[in-house]
């Protein structure tokens, strides 16, 4: 993921409901994702990444 990547996909993440903070280990070849809320729905998370066009897998 790039820094063009995180642009596309900050708008859908910051937009969905429960989502409070969330970052992205750059550094890390599979680029991890951390979500962290209240009442986090896993499968809005999934919803709202492949929605911009990136897939994402549970770790």
């Amino acid at each position: 993921m790039c820094n063009g990547c995180l642009e596309k996909v900050t708008p859908q993440l910051n937009n969905t409901q429960g989502i409070e903070s969330w970052s992205v280990d750059l550094q890390n070849p599979d680029k991890i994702l951390t979500v962290k809320g209240s009442n986090t729905n896993e499968e809005d998370v999934i919803a709202a990444v492949n929605k911009v066009g990136f897939q994402i897998d549970r770790v």
